[in-house]
C-alpha cells in the first residue's frame, strides 16, 4: 500500500524559501513519476509540478515557474520541492502523490503559511 509523508512546511515571511519533503514507501519509488499538489483554504487541489520517474524531466505550473524547484532522491525514496520568494498567494496545503492520483493516496500534508 502506498503511503506518504511530507515534512518541511512552516510560517515564512514573503520573500522566504522553504524545502519540502516527501518519503514514499510501498511501492515502486523509482518507477513512479511524482508530483507535488497544494491547496488552499476553500479552493480546490492544484498541481503545481511533476518530476519523471528518473528525476531529468520536469514540469512546473506557471504561478511557480522560476520560483520552485523539483527533485528527487530515488536511493532514499525522496521527493523534494526547493521553494524560494515565497508570496501570500503559496499558502496552503502540500501534498506530494503520483500524478492524477487522488487524495485517497495522499499523504497527511505539510502546511505551508506565508505572511509578515
Amino acid at each position: 500500500e502506498m503511503h506518504l509523508v511530507e515534512s518541511g512546511g512552516g510560517l515564512v515571511q514573503p520573500g522566504g524559501s522553504l524545502r519540502l519533503s516527501c518519503v514514499g514507501s510501498g511501492f515502486a519509488f523509482g518507477s513512479q513519476d511524482m508530483s507535488w499538489v497544494r491547496q488552499a483554504p476553500g479552493k480546490g487541489p492544484e498541481w503545481i509540478s511533476v518530476i519523471k520517474s528518473d528525476g531529468v524531466s520536469t514540469y512546473y505550473t506557471d504561478s511557480v515557474k522560476g520560483r520552485f524547484t523539483i527533485s528527487r532522491d530515488n536511493a532514499k525514496n525522496t521527493l523534494y520541492l526547493q521553494m524560494k520568494n515565497l508570496q501570500p498567494e503559496d499558502t496552503a496545503m502540500y501534498y506530494c502523490a503520483p500524478p492524477g492520483y487522488d487524495s485517497d493516496h495522499w499523504g497527511q500534508g505539510t502546511q505551508v503559511t506565508v505572511s509578515s
